[in-house]
């Protein structure tokens, strides 16, 4: 899969996650893929403050970026 194809994958996902931030006055964005298995996004809006963030990381956005792009190892939130 080319770094083109990952990142519309990421996106993707991106995309079926958002609804759900936006509904919690959050979003998020994807800031960068290295090596083409880490990801990292940036939670916005309320989700930067929210006490469940990190789970939120685990459970939604990591479970679905993974769903659409297997080959990622990590996904981490930067501040």
């Amino acid at each position: 899969m080319t770094t083109e194809e990952l990142t519309i994958n990421i996106e993707k996902a991106l995309e079926e996650i958002r609804p759900f931030l936006n509904s919690d006055g959050g979003d998020i964005s994807l800031v960068s893929i290295e090596d083409g298995k880490h990801v990292k996004v940036k939670l916005e809006g309320a989700c930067t403050s929210c006490s469940v963030n990190q789970m939120t990381m685990r459970a939604g956005v990591e479970t679905t970026i993974k769903k659409f792009a297997p080959q990622i190892e990590t996904v981490v939130n930067i501040l």
